[in-house]
């Protein structure tokens, strides 16, 4: 089972309003466990950047009214593809995958307006899970934030002094394996990948060899072991067994 555990950071609240994605962070999951294979891009969102939002990512000082001179490892937008040039990528490494977002409405309603506007596909709501709405089942009246559920089960998120997209889905991954059960849930046993990538359903049995393996056992400890459980007696084990 393959799921894209996945943050958007944004210009603000409202897609309708004229606010625009700045940054997509997703990273892949295989059965539960991390693969490695992640995606990530800045996005020029062609407006300028509220002070606000700023606070919150730090992304896109050169988008502010008026400009500020970017700090050491700022990320600046101006030199950034717009959304036009990396949709079709994106919904290339998303496929038909289940996303897995924290409040999933907010980053679903900003990802289908803006593949609207490019007249891209949809993405069809029931194909993301809300780790929000997950916690605040399993925790009822606990603070569901993720920095909250990073502290209830011992996630480090010391490198989160700001909110970026990347950063927050690999977070996110580890919160949402503990959501559901714990970290490695079935230790990656209940489907196998395949030859040339694909993956053994979780019906999956070992068939019988073709040709038993030759036996290990050579003639001499074989007559050696026969005539130590001689001595045992008729009520030996491998006497009672091999009846």
């Amino acid at each position: 089972m393959r799921e894209i555990v996945l943050d958007t950071e944004t210009t603000g609240f409202d897609p309708e309003s004229g606010d625009r994605i700045v940054e997509i962070g997703a990273v892949e999951l295989l059965n539960h466990m991390p693969t490695g294979e992640t995606y990530h891009v800045y996005i020029n969102p062609e407006r300028s950047m509220p002070a606000e939002a700023f606070g919150v990512h730090g992304i896109g000082p050169d988008l502010l009214e008026p400009p500020q001179p970017p700090e050491p490892g700022a990320v600046t937008l101006r030199d950034k593809p717009v959304f036009a040039k990396i949709g079709r990528g994106f919904l290339d490494f998303v496929r038909d995958s289940k996303m897995v977002i924290h409040n999933a409405s907010f980053d679903m309603k900003f990802l289908n307006a803006e593949l609207r506007w490019m007249g891209l596909p949809q993405l069809p709501m029931e194909q993301a899970l809300d780790t929000l709405a997950i916690a605040r089942k399993r925790f009822p009246g606990s603070p569901a934030t993720l920095d909250a559920l990073c502290r209830r089960f011992s996630i480090d998120n010391s490198n989160r002094t700001l909110h970026g997209a990347l950063l927050d889905s690999e977070i996110l991954a580890e919160v949402y394996l503990e959501l559901i059960g714990g970290r490695q849930p079935d230790f990656g046993l209940s489907a196998t990948a395949g030859a040339g990538g694909g993956t053994i359903s979780d019906d999956w049995r070992p068939e019988p060899r073709s040709t038993p393996l030759p036996s290990r056992l050579s003639a001499e400890e074989k007559s050696a072991h026969d005539a130590f459980v001689e001595k045992l007696g008729d009520d030996a084990l491998w006497k009672t067994l091999g009846a």
